[in-house]
């Protein structure tokens, strides 16, 4: 099995009759079809043969897609299929449009260009250096660096022009660097060379990207992984102005469509780990606790380390962690507890299943005790049997291809952007243990003579407040990435949301949940914007670990008290039916919402303010300034 990027090699290899397969993607369940063969390794003319069909079946379905403009100084159209078919390996239909040859700053600039006027979703400027003039001019450092602020200038023009014309969220690429030098190793280090001023324009490019709503592909590193030599093609750039190496056009897809993907909060969230031969080496239940193989000083061992290493990792930035092996469960415990040379303990494990049943039984009751769907898991397992077990009847867990030397394992998940994220914060890095602590109350649900009790034993605090510059990043990203308790599913920007906050019409609405096993983080938002003597429920999603605790009765106390102390008649609520949240279809009607009708591709809800009784909930109101008080006193 290859370990090289370009190749893919975490995804399966195409079926023999791909071809007839795509042939045949035209009866009622070709979308689905599709998207298993877009799960394969394919080469660009695999790619282009399944694009063209994706584009078939989005008119024929009437499929809801994400729509991407494509903007380049090189020539881009060939790709458009692979960036389609990439998207859908990580979730999302995506719908391409292209412009002519080097036309990127006239399209991004004209308001009244295709690219504006097509109301993109997301606008990819994939330009390099060739692009923006960065010509080399070497010990000429005043000049060098006009260049570079001439070139950042004309991006953050073009930037402007997209977001001002059509509201689109813009990608901006790192350039990638050049494989050649005129001063071999101190390139880099005189100024005025093409190094040196691709490395300050990538530099500032990330810190200009970092404070905004835009995104950051980072075709830099992309390049750097693939090898510079590999990434240029001289005969291609001079042939037809292609940007890159056809055999790179794969993996640039791949990394777009996981960007995409994560912008649409399609990314993952557990890993489930299997034990034996992915772990450590050998079989515990027949070699023993001393006869597995782990530890530094031996290679095999050194590599079953950088496994727990990275799911360590992994669980550090907010990835949640589970088990699911055959086995013995105290005897698969026995490891976690006792082995010296063990980096994961039991703390470090959200679920965990040890038992004789398959492999699938085991992670949906892993996704059933987290409380996330089966799309949220990626499974790592050494053996084909069991991945092939998984896939089959679980066609939507995510489980990568593996090769032999386990020295390649942590390297090959981490390669497969399983979990690509487009922010980082606080909260992300509490996750794992916030799961966790969802596991311990379930335990004590199972305990529990009845929910009332249960939820009263909690000691449930909901902070409540209104949207804020500290939990910005943090709503913005649950308004983005919440699909399941989400009744309208409308995806705001971070620079909307500071709009928001600082608007005094209508409501914005954070609200935190504490408890006696601890904080849960900010698990529910809500906008309701003003219609005349009314309010209209614009956005109302909520965190599926908090789900049948009462807080849904609460946020409606919150925003019913809010509208009445307004002056608010009525609270009309919208739901806006998606292939992922049908969970959520009878909300309005069990908390007492009068239906008004259809309308706008949903149904309409109405609630009178003045006959409004509050729900008794098990849950303590407080205000998000007290709570701020009460911790900075403490």
């Amino acid at each position: 099995m290859s370990t090289n990027p370009t190749d893919l090699p975490w995804l399966l290899a195409a079926p023999d009759d791909f071809r007839a397969q795509v042939r045949a993607l035209a009866g009622p369940e070709s979308a689905a079809k599709a998207r298993q063969l877009a799960l394969h390794r394919l080469d660009l003319n695999q790619l282009h043969t399944l694009g063209r069909a994706l584009t078939s079946i989005i008119a024929r379905d009437t499929i809801k897609t994400t729509k991407l403009g494509v903007l380049s100084n090189g020539t881009i159209d060939l790709m458009l299929p692979a960036f389609a078919v990439s998207a859908l390996r990580h979730g999302v239909w995506l719908e391409n449009l292209g412009s002519s040859f080097d036309q990127a700053a006239q399209q991004a600039l004209d308001p009244a260009s295709d690219i504006n006027r097509a109301r993109c979703d997301f606008v990819l400027l994939a330009l390099d250096h060739r692009g923006l003039s960065l010509l080399p001019a070497p010990g000429d450092r005043e000049g060098a660096r006009g260049l570079v602020d001439q070139a950042l200038g004309h991006v953050e023009a073009m930037r402007r022009g997209l977001r001002g014309a059509s509201g689109c969220t813009v990608i901006l690429q790192t350039l990638p660097q050049v494989p050649t030098a005129l001063f071999g190793s101190f390139e880099r280090g005189v100024p005025g060379t093409t190094q040196w001023m691709i490395d300050r324009f990538n530099s500032e490019l990330r810190t200009a990207v970092a404070g905004s709503s835009d995104l950051l592909l980072d075709v830099a590193a992309l390049a750097e992984t693939v090898g510079l030599t590999r990434w240029h093609d001289p005969v291609q750039w001079a042939l037809g102005k292609f940007p890159c190496a056809h055999d790179a056009v794969p993996l640039y897809a791949d990394w777009l469509g996981r960007l995409i993907g994560a912008a649409r909060g399609k990314s993952r969230k557990c890993l489930v780990l299997d034990l034996d031969n992915t772990l450590w080496g050998g079989v515990i239940g027949d070699d023993g606790l001393g006869g597995i193989v782990l530890g530094n000083g031996n290679p095999a061992g050194e590599a079953f380390l950088s496994v727990q290493q990275a799911a360590l990792a992994l669980r550090d930035r907010g990835v949640i962690l589970a088990v699911s092996s055959k086995n013995d469960d105290e005897v698969a415990r026995s490891a976690f507890r006792t082995h010296p040379e063990m980096l994961l303990r039991e703390q470090h494990i959200a679920v965990f299943q040890a038992n004789w049943r398959d492999k699938a039984t085991n992670i949906k009751a892993i996704a059933e005790t987290l409380n996330i769907g089966i799309d949220s898991l990626v499974l790592l397992d050494d053996n084909p049997a069991e991945r092939a077990q998984v896939r089959g009847a679980l066609p939507e867990v995510a489980v990568p291809e593996l090769p032999e030397d386990p020295a390649f394992f942590a390297q090959t998940l981490l390669a497969a952007g399983y979990f690509e994220s487009i922010a980082f914060t606080a909260e992300d890095r509490q996750r794992a243990d916030q799961y966790q602590a969802n596991a311990a109350r379930a335990e004590l649900l199972g305990a529990a003579t009845d929910l009332d009790s249960y939820l009263r034993s909690l000691d449930m605090k909901a902070i409540v407040g209104r949207f804020d510059s500290v939990a910005r990043a943090r709503i913005t990203q649950l308004i983005n990435k919440t699909n399941q308790f989400n009744l309208t599913t409308r995806r705001y920007t971070e620079s909307q949301i500071m709009a928001l906050e600082s608007s005094s019409e209508g409501l914005t609405l954070q609200i935190r949940l504490v408890d006696k096993f601890g904080d849960n983080g900010i698990v529910a938002i809500v906008i309701c914007v003003p219609d005349g003597p009314d309010w209209v429920i614009d956005t109302w999603l909520m965190s599926c670990r908090v789900l049948n605790r009462k807080l849904e009765e609460t946020t409606l106390n919150c925003i019913m008290a809010a509208a009445k102390s307004a002056g608010v008649r009525t609270v009309m609520g919208h739901f806006l039916p998606t292939d992922r949240n049908d969970m959520v279809r009878e909300h309005y009607p069990k908390l007492g919402f009068e239906r008004l009708g259809d309308g706008d591709g949903g149904t309409r809800w109405r609630l009178d303010v003045g006959s409004y009784a509050a729900a008794c909930v098990p849950i303590e109101i407080v205000e998000l300034e007290s709570a701020a008080s009460d911790s900075a006193r403490t």
